[in-house]
């Protein structure tokens, strides 16, 4: 025989799981502890960091082979009290987290934590603050999710994130439109037209390849292989304002070490500068100076630019000698060219940044959306830093005309509290606000590569950190390397099915 149970019984039974699960949440401090007399050794380390105004949960969590259990307590200027703890993870509830930004912001929040030792014993760490920006940051970043394989890859994806929340989707994968596993197929080089999606692109390789083209809203695939070029294109960058993209047409190789903290190398046999007309489907050269490689092409905000890495021309003893071996002697500076939009036509070469000249490499150009620094990734040599244990972002005010007529060229930033000591960074982009910074770091385990925003001001760049999860240890279990991040202030409206389509 069935029961039924009052409605009245199942409301008060709701209500007490909620209670539990409330009061489970928001554990009440330790009425006892001994002071550590430091900072907890949280990870995520969100210590004493700038954050933006509308960020997700900053979650994190004490080490597990030290810790039982967790407590923190987050207070706001105007007197608002919350704590928080589960084992040894804090994770923060999301309405009341925006609660406490928006009365936090231009201010700090302080952050009181204790841990639960493994003897029984609560430790009380010293309290750290959280500073919360007057400005937003964009909603959406998007990366390509791979394993930190060398030799093949298996699945990948790219997705994109809303980290105002915790919320991820995926825009496409190369297992949807693959037509032959044995090859199997790469995707990369996602693309946008000033953070929108209306307009965009991504790359297809081998099975089934092309490049995915978003033109308004339509889906179309089309080959950008030329006979006059060396490839197709690669590392895209789309015109603010014109249906143009600039890409690199490159020639790229790998090749692996066996007793190198750098594990792989990453070059170019050949690499030129090509144009992309979206609307006619034409592609018209740039540069192919065959003595030099060209590559990372960026637009300066108002389109007037275009801004790419370029090697000087190999002695002649080098030119003819396996790359294998003279990878270490190939270095990148930055130069620019204008741009005329109603003629298509690109000025003479003009120096920016002589990394050269400081036995450097500096590639992946990005100007800021006000024009005035330029940000880029550099190591000691070669063109993919991310490999490079010695890889580093670097910032620098651009040259005002006084410094064309002879003045001190500026000097670059100091980005000490954002780059990481021994680890690669790379892939750096700015917000469409220009107040915040992203990368792609491998610091912490030197193998995957994370996401890490910072807070950039009046030519001051704060403390990074790590994109927040839902889970805290979602970054210590999650074998996937983020690839290429990019900003976006809308997310992409279509998903892998509606790509496929333009395939078939």
């Amino acid at each position: 025989m069935k029961r039924h149970i009052h409605p009245y019984f199942q409301l008060l039974a709701t209500a007490l799981m909620l209670f539990l699960a409330s009061c489970a949440n928001h554990p009440d401090v330790p009425s006892s502890s001994k002071e550590a007399k430091s900072l907890p050794a949280i990870f995520p380390d969100y210590c004493n960091v700038t954050v933006p105004c509308n960020i997700a949960p900053l979650n994190f969590m004490l080490p597990a082979d030290e810790y039982e259990a967790c407590v923190a307590r987050f207070s706001t200027p105007d007197g608002q009290q919350q704590t928080y703890g589960n084992g040894v993870k804090v994770q923060i509830d999301e309405d009341e987290w925006h609660d406490m930004l928006n009365a936090t912001k231009g201010k700090s929040m302080k952050v009181e934590v204790w841990g639960l030792k493994k003897d029984g014993e609560w430790l009380s760490f010293n309290p750290f603050e959280i500073h919360v920006a007057q400005e937003p940051i964009d909603e959406y970043v998007s990366y390509r999710l791979i394993e930190p394989s060398y030799v093949a890859w298996n699945f990948m994806e790219i997705s994109q994130r809303n980290v105002t929340t915790f919320e991820e989707t995926q825009i496409f994968n190369n297992e949807i439109t693959s037509t032959d596993r044995a090859k199997g197929q790469c995707i990369n080089c996602h693309s946008y037209q000033n953070y929108k999606t209306d307009n965009m692109l991504f790359h297809v390789r081998l099975s089934n390849g092309g490049t995915v083209i978003v033109n308004d809203g339509k889906i179309s695939k089309v080959d950008l292989r030329r006979d006059y070029t060396i490839s197709g294109g690669a590392y895209p960058a789309w015109h603010p304002t014109a249906k143009l993209v600039a890409f690199a047409a490159c020639k790229t190789r790998q090749a692996f070490h066996t007793a190198n903290p750098n594990k792989i190398e990453v070059f170019d046999l050949a690499s030129d500068l090509i144009l992309y007309d979206v609307n006619t489907d034409s592609v018209s050269i740039i540069c192919n100076d065959t003595t030099t490689l060209e590559v990372y092409p960026t637009w300066s905000p108002d389109g007037k630019y275009l801004y790419y890495c370029k090697t000087m021309p190999l002695p002649e003893e080098l030119r003819d000698k396996d790359i294998r071996f003279t990878f270490e002697k190939i270095q990148y500076n930055l130069y620019r060219r204008t741009f005329d939009e109603a003629t298509h036509q690109f000025g003479n070469e003009e120096l920016v940044y002589d990394a050269v000249a400081q036995d450097k490499s500096a590639t992946l150009p990005r100007v800021s959306p006000d024009n005035r620094y330029l940000l880029f990734a550099q190591g000691r040599y070669g063109c993919f830093h991310i490999r490079h244990t010695d890889g580093d972002i670097v910032c620098m005010p651009l040259a005002a005309d006084s410094v064309a007529q002879g003045g001190e060229k500026p000097s670059p930033l100091d980005l000490s509290l954002f780059n990481s000591e021994g680890f690669a960074d790379s892939y750096p982009s700015w917000s469409s606000n220009g107040h915040w910074i992203m990368c792609s770091s491998r610091r912490g385990d030197g193998n995957y590569s994370r996401i890490y925003f910072a807070y950039f001001h009046d030519g001051k760049v704060e403390k990074a950190f790590m994109l927040p999860q839902e889970d805290p240890e979602h970054n210590t279990y999650n074998i996937k390397c983020y690839n290429r991040p990019e900003f976006m202030v809308e997310p992409v409206r279509f998903d892998a099915e509606d790509f496929s389509r333009a395939f078939f």
